[in-house]
């Protein structure tokens, strides 16, 4: 069932690279901005369970989808490249085996144990 649902992911990641491709935007601008939803960590800083939520929203493709729509409704091109970069990163995290978390650690997510302490 993993490898389906990293198959999946990718394919995921393909698509929004795909749809980047239309945007007014150099190439250089994907791979500089697909690590910038990890900011949404600095929650971890305080306590797991405000780490846990703060990642969660961020990493949720919903959200990702509906600011992209509004970017395409609105015509902005940074609303759907926020858009884009949201559920790229949040494909590629999955495809990795990083899932949403629970709000007692880091390592628990909904696609399991990750780390170290498997």
């Amino acid at each position: 069932m993993k490898t389906t649902i990293a198959i999946e992911e990718v394919a995921m990641f393909l698509l929004a690279l795909f749809g980047f491709c239309y945007l007014p935007f150099s190439w250089w601008v994907f791979p500089a901005l697909l690590l910038a939803p990890h900011l949404s960590m600095v929650g971890y800083f305080i306590n797991p369970k405000l780490g846990a939520i703060l990642y969660n929203i961020v990493h949720h493709k919903a959200l990702a989808i509906v600011i992209f729509i509004l970017g395409f409704y609105l015509s902005s091109s940074t609303l759907q490249l926020t858009g884009i970069i949201l559920f790229a990163h949040s494909s590629m995290d999955r495809a990795l085996g990083y899932g949403l978390k629970y709000f007692n650690a880091f390592n628990h997510t909904h696609l399991g144990i990750i780390g170290k302490n498997k």
